[in-house]
């Protein structure tokens, strides 16, 4: 379960599901769906977030010991062995993708696959110790949840679907970078070029600001496009991104490791708040024009 990393399986599973519902109200001739098939994206989508990050544990048992926040993780404490989690990582991930393929459709199977690879592989293996861009780049694994989830009720891509899992890319730096400075001197520890090590404080709560001024107006242009969100939706993603936007430009007045811990409170939940509204908007269909 622990190096599974349970949060995030919900979290992106949550993606995933909420973007299937939605996809099968919103687009044209998507057929119902029943219960079996938000059954099978759950199974896929909760290996494929359990093998990446199983695989995560295994890369990062170097680094992990010097980190206080990933000291106690079953590899550095010693119980469990690296190859055993290496064996459950590639094992879980081949099968989510296998498992995708012939309980959801090809489509599906490919974002599966897609998130799997950035995460372990562009994020995890190349860029998280090399770039201060890592976790930018990375964010595309949390989209491909979504854009799986989106697929297996279509078994297509199109552009409303793409903006609702492109969502995610667009928060993970804003989510991320909070919890950064909160451990700032931990990644220094273990020479991750995380932004707030590389440039400071002061100046990554401004790169935060930023982030979340390009999110809010890019989380309301889903409302404007043709068959786009509706009223639901765009209530909830103003608030939500007017809250966010608040507490990260007090951050820049605050750019302290305690008030980055509670713009990181504040900014988790946004991703799951967002889903919701997708969902509940795609069930309560009020059109904004």
């Amino acid at each position: 379960m622990e190096i599974s990393k349970p949060r995030i399986v919900v979290l992106l599973v949550i993606t995933a599901v909420t973007s299937m519902y939605a996809a099968s109200k919103l687009v044209p001739g998507t057929p119902e769906l029943d219960y079996w098939a938000y059954l099978h994206i759950i199974i896929a989508g909760a290996l494929a977030s359990a093998g990446s990050s199983a695989l995560n544990h295994y890369y990062d048992k170097d680094i992990d010991p010097k980190m206080e926040r990933t000291s106690k993780r079953p590899i550095p404490s010693g119980r469990m062995a690296a190859s055993h989690v290496l064996i459950y990582g590639l094992a879980v991930s081949c099968i989510s993708v296998i498992y995708g393929y012939f309980a959801l459709n090809p489509v599906s199977a490919f974002f599966i696959a897609v998130g799997i690879f950035s995460y372990v592989i562009i994020y995890t293996a190349w860029l998280k110790r090399l770039n201060t861009s890592n976790i930018v780049i990375g964010g595309i694994a949390g989209s491909a949840a979504a854009w799986a989830g989106w697929s297996a009720a279509t078994g297509s891509m199109d552009l409303l679907g793409f903006l609702v899992g492109f969502l995610v890319f667009v928060w993970t730096p804003s989510h991320f970078w909070c919890l950064a400075m909160k451990i700032k001197d931990e990644y220094a520890q273990a020479e991750v070029p995380m932004l707030p090590v590389v440039i400071g404080m002061q100046k990554t709560s401004k790169y935060i600001l930023g982030n979340t001024i390009i999110l809010l107006p890019y989380s309301l242009i889903l409302s404007f496009i043709p068959d786009g969100m509706g009223v639901v939706y765009t209530i909830i993603a103003a608030v939500s991104g007017g809250l966010m936007l608040a507490y990260h430009y007090k951050l820049t007045k605050t750019p302290t490791s305690e008030f980055a811990w509670k713009a990181y409170k504040v900014t988790a939940p946004y991703l799951t708040i967002i889903f919701v509204a997708v969902a509940l908007d795609a069930a309560f269909h009020i059109p904004l024009f």
